[in-house]
């Protein structure tokens, strides 16, 4: 075994957080290592999850508009033939050109990259196992769990390549399936979903809720299924999987309602099991100091200290398991061990899925609000009444404020339209600074942009809509 330098701080995992807060020690003068077991850098966000979903995303979108909006375009072109290959040669290359620039930020911030499996294995030192094998180890000032999560699998309902897949096995299919049963109706069934629609396959979603998208508000839930369904997505609400039998056919799973009932047959080429995500915790070694992970897997902590000297950020730990909730753990961590203020308000964390239309939304719902005895006002405004979203044929949904009913102070905004991801970021700038609903109401907003949907849904809580 040999024996490898002393850091300042060792991070476990090159994901979102873990590469972010070697990055952010690098900035800030202290020695650090990033261990990560991928031959690559990002984690799964970059090499099986955010990333190559969105590059599919794209271009299936851009495959069903040149079959199906073109023509009302005035843009003739004979029917689009899909290259399935090539779609996903052109997403590998995206991805591979992502990960290489974190490997340049590695360098230029004097960060070293340890290859292999780390774990825990007493306080301040990390084993790192290689690929072939071979261990080092680590030795840290701080260590910093960054490890993730990985699908959370169903019971009764076995992995088969091909066959019975999760998000990962969805994002490399080499045909497009006749037909696809999504397990599970939350952001990621959807997304992935959305794509091998657009594609020619006909889909299925199974949910074991009475609704898509826990979460999300209702009223914005109810209106993205309706789009959704629209454009030929189908919907098994209420219902629960209990057990799956594939073939050289293709896959048949059991159903039944949720609430008791009898069970159904439902026939399938592929099966997405789409459940959600666990913390990837496996062989971290947290007992050798003491830590201890909840029932579901995720570890507590204080101010992201579960030890001495033990940190842990991002989906291993509380709050919402989005890549850019773990980038804004990593640079408060890191802050925090060079003695810095390190803080993330986990309320405004926004929310995105980036189907077509998009849906974002970032403070309280509606059902939170009333649940919690506040008092509100909504403002409200569809994109059918916005002049970009009119003359792009882009007009499905709408935008909603929340507001303290005697402040004004923003609550809550949701958004389901075109670009929704992109104007989320505008409510997270109003919120953090304690904005008013007024306040985005009287900001200019240019024109036409399909921005002014929130400034006149915002202008709508105090009744004063004008372009609706």
């Amino acid at each position: 075994m040999a024996e490898a330098a002393s850091y300042d701080v060792v991070i476990i995992g090159g994901g979102p957080g873990g590469y972010n807060a070697a990055i952010r020690a690098g900035q800030l003068g202290l020695k650090a290592a990033c261990v990560e077991m991928r031959d690559t850098l990002g984690g799964t966000c970059l090499n099986v999850g955010c990333m190559p979903s969105k590059a599919l995303l794209h271009a299936s979108e851009l495959y069903e508009m040149a079959g199906k909006q073109f023509a009302g375009l005035g843009i003739e072109v004979d029917g689009p033939r899909l290259n399935l290959a090539a779609m996903m040669g052109q997403k590998a290359d995206s991805v591979g050109a992502l990960t290489k620039g974190i490997e340049f930020l590695f360098k230029k911030n004097k960060v070293d990259w340890v290859k292999g499996r780390g774990r825990i294995t007493g306080p301040g030192k990390v084993e790192v196992t290689a690929a072939d094998g071979a261990t080092s180890t680590l030795s840290a000032s701080n260590i910093v769990i960054a490890t993730g999560s990985e699908p959370t699998p169903l019971p009764g309902v076995a992995f088969e390549d091909g066959k019975v897949i999760d998000s990962t096995g969805a994002l490399s299919l080499t045909a497009v399936p006749k037909r696809l049963i999504v397990i599970g109706a939350g952001i990621i069934g959807l997304e992935l979903g959305s794509v091998w629609r657009r594609l020619g396959a006909e889909v299925t979603v199974v949910e074991y809720l009475d609704r898509i998208t826990p979460g999300m508000d209702a009223d914005v839930a109810k209106a993205f299924q309706r789009a959704l369904t629209k454009q030929g997505m189908s919907f098994k609400l209420g219902s629960k999987v209990t057990g799956a039998k594939t073939s050289k056919d293709g896959v048949e799973l059991t159903v039944e309602p949720a609430a008791g009932g009898a069970a159904e047959t439902l026939k399938g080429d592929v099966v997405l099991v789409a459940i959600g995500r666990r913390p990837y915790t496996e062989g971290l070694g947290l007992e050798t100091v003491g830590v201890q992970t909840d029932k579901r897997g995720f570890i507590a902590n204080d101010h992201f200290k579960v030890a001495e000297g033990v940190w842990v950020i991002g989906d291993v730990t509380y709050g919402p398991m989005l890549a850019h909730k773990a980038e804004e753990d990593s640079v408060a961590v890191i802050e925090l061990i060079a003695g810095k203020a390190g803080h993330v308000d986990y309320d405004l964390v926004p929310s995105v899925v980036y189907t077509s239309p998009e849906v974002a939304w970032v403070g309280k719902t509606e059902e939170q609000l009333k649940e919690a005895g506040i008092a509100y006002k909504s403002g409200k405004f569809p994109f059918s009444a916005n002049s970009r979203a009119k003359i792009n044929h882009e007009t499905e949904g709408f935008a909603k404020v929340l507001a303290d009913a005697t402040t004004d102070r923003i609550l809550g905004v949701h958004i389901l339209g075109p670009q929704a991801g992109e104007m989320i970021g505008e409510a997270c700038v109003a919120m953090a600074f304690g904005g008013s609903a007024e306040d985005i109401a009287r900001i200019c907003h240019p024109h036409p942009t399909r921005s002014e949907a929130v400034k006149q849904a915002a202008m709508g809580v105090d009744n004063w809509t004008m372009q609706a």
